[in-house]
This record gives C-alpha cells, structure tokens and sequence, in this order.
C-alpha cells in the first residue's frame, strides 16, 4: 500500500463534503437524533444508514450473527467489500450505500470507474482494491484532523481500548442489508423496498443498541439522503433553502479548521499571556496560577458528585 489512512470524525458536513469531492452529485449526510421513522422520512429520498458504535474488541467471531442471517450468495449481487486496515470503516460505509445505489444515485465517473472494476472481485479483494485506491485513500485523509502528535490509531487496538466502528445499512435488491467490512458477508435483516425502509431499520438499530449496557450513549447515526436543497427549491421553501446554505457554508468552514492544527497559535498566545502576568509582577502571576488549580479542583469535585467520571469521546 503507498500510504497510510487517518482517522476522520462521524460528522455530517465531513462526509458530505469526501462524497462531494469524489464527484457524488445531489447527496448529502444528515445527522439523526432520534431513532424515529418520521425523522427518516421528513428526510425526502433516503439511501441509507451508517451507524457508530462501540466495539468489542474482545469479541470472538460467531459462525451465525447476533442479529439477521448471513447471506453469502448476496456478495455476488451488490456491493459489498471486506476491510483489510484500519480507519478506512467511514469511508468503507459510505461507499457502501452509494455503490449499491448507482440506479438512484450519480456516483460521479471515478466511483463508478471503481465499482466497474473491482464489482466482480471476491469481498476480499474488493476490500484491497479499495485500500489501494490512491483517489478513495486521498481524498478521506483530506478530511483528518491535522494533529502535531502521534496518531495512536495507527496502533493494534487491545481489549481495553475504546474503539469504533461504522457500517452501513441499505435497502438492496428488496431486502435490507447490514453491510460490515469486518463481517464475511452482509448481513440480510429480510425483505425491505426504499419506501420501507425507515420504518424497517428502526428495529434493527434499537435491537442493536439494546446490546450494549443502558449506560451507554456512545453512538451516532448518519443519514445518506438527497441534497436537502433540492427538495427545498422544488417546495419554493425559501427558509429551508437559506437554512441549509447556512448549513453549507458552516460545514466548509468547519472543515476547513480541520486541516490546520493550533498547537503553534495557542503556544504563541500563552506566551502572550504569561509575559503579561509577569510584566504586573511575580505575584500576579503566581495567584491567577493558583486561582486556575483551584478552579480545576473545584470541577473536579462537582463532577464526582455528579457521577460524571471518566473520559469524554
């Protein structure tokens, strides 16, 4: 492989923006707050999910899956790649959902030159293929955060690590499929038509999340849906349309931040900072330290009383 990939974050704005840059037209990303069919629905043309979750390193491999069956002969009708590395799970999902709904979708002609080519190799080789992509691989690690230390990532995960993983959910062919790299075959959840599939998914997002102990609130859940504008200017929806530029352009600049890294600048700022305390004098200098650790302490405290320990994600 001639290069490594970089983790990128479970964000609506960043996955819009990789599909739009690898020439996906009219689809975007939409998060989901709540696991309602409605919420689905209001979301116009829907091609799929991708889920975030938590997973079990620890977890040995079942011949049979906890949910679904596995249908091995479906590898042969859709898409559907093995993962061969580590972090290229979101982009693997997402090219998931778009590569099996090229008769819904432009996937745009790099895409599709992709799936002309690798679409009759074996789940193994396509998940190669994929890795190798210098396009698909580029264009993804354009979208990491930029970071001045060691990535950990690129490390083995050990069972006490806190990992995460996405997969995709479609509706191919009339069935719903749970299509994870990390699986030998997708995952068929029965019949399922487009127009079936909100309600259909629900359940099986819920059954999932129910394995997990009720403390646990670490997932995010992506929907792959047309271009909400489209939709908004066909309406005459003036305020949706202006609220979705607005949601446009916030996500270009968020993106935009992700490519630089701050270390330098906030290096540069302290320094400011603590020439100015030392040039008011010593002591002022040493009580706004002070002041700070108390500060810290004091959250601290509030935190355990509130039984917040831990780290945040």
């Amino acid at each position: 492989m001639s290069g490594g990939w970089n983790t990128i974050e479970s964000d609506a704005g960043v996955f819009t923006y990789l599909i739009e840059k690898l020439g996906v037209k009219d689809v975007q990303f939409e998060e989901l707050l709540t696991l309602e069919p409605d919420e689905l629905r209001q979301l116009g043309k829907l091609y799929g999910v991708i889920f975030l979750f938590k997973y079990p390193t620890g977890e040995k491999r079942s011949d049979t899956p906890k949910d679904g069956s596995f249908d091995h002969e479906a590898a042969n009708n859709l898409f559907f790649a093995a993962q061969t590395i580590q972090n290229a799970c979101g982009t693997q999902a997402l090219i998931s959902v778009l590569l099996n709904k090229t008769g819904e979708v432009d996937i745009g002609k790099d895409l599709q030159e992709f799936k002309d080519f690798a679409g009759d190799f074996p789940p193994e080789l396509r998940g190669e293929t994929l890795s190798n992509s210098d396009l698909i691989r580029e264009t993804h690690n354009s979208f990491a955060r930029s970071s001045p230390f060691i990535d950990e990532t690129q490390r083995t995960a050990t069972e006490d690590d806190d990992v995460y993983h996405f997969i995709a959910y479609t509706s191919v062919n009339g069935k719903l499929y749970e299509l994870d790299g990390l699986q030998p075959a997708p995952i068929s959840h029965g019949a399922c038509t487009t127009s079936e599939f909100p309600d259909k998914i629900i359940p099986v997002l819920q059954r999932r999340i129910e394995r997990y102990p009720a403390t646990e609130i670490r997932f995010n859940l992506l929907a792959c849906c047309q271009d909400l504008r489209i939709r908004a200017r066909e309406m005459g929806d003036e305020e949706s349309l202006e609220m979705e530029e607005q949601k446009r352009n916030e996500w270009l600049w968020e993106n935009a931040l992700r490519r630089h890294n701050f270390v330098g600048f906030v290096g540069e700022l302290l320094k400011g900072v603590v020439g100015s305390k030392l040039a008011q004098s010593p002591d002022a200098y040493d009580k706004w330290i002070e002041d700070a650790k108390a500060k810290t302490r004091k959250r601290v405290e509030d935190r355990k009383k509130q039984g917040m320990g831990g780290d945040d994600i």
